[in-house]
């Protein structure tokens, strides 16, 4: 079993999601947040659910310090999602499944 979530870090950020050719969702979280524990099985289900079409990432902030200073990651959990290598949308806190999926479909639809 191939793992769905793929753990990013500052050395292969770049590649990983930068240069990513499909829309990248990337998590910022941290293993003292209780939030993001909880959040752990919705992205886990949006990285099955939209396999293929979208890249899901997550960011230890405690261990890739620079990518979350780099963009302005100021609370936990924090979702990116990258498209074309920007950032197209940002949320912050804890999110309903039916929110996350609202803001991907978003910007998976801009052409």
């Amino acid at each position: 079993m191939g793992e769905k979530v793929i753990e990013v870090t500052d050395e292969n950020f770049e590649q990983e999601v930068i240069q990513s050719d499909i829309p990248v969702l990337v998590d910022f979280w941290a293993d003292w947040c209780g939030p993001c524990k909880i959040f752990k099985p919705v992205i886990e289900k949006i990285a099955k659910e939209y396999e293929g079409k979208l890249k899901v990432c997550e960011v230890d902030t405690t261990i890739s310090r620079n990518i979350g200073i780099n963009y302005k990651i100021k609370a936990l959990p924090s979702l990116l999602i990258f498209k074309d290598g920007e950032v197209k949308n940002k949320s912050v806190g804890l999110k309903s499944k039916a929110d996350i999926i609202k803001n991907i479909e978003e910007v998976i639809g801009e052409e």
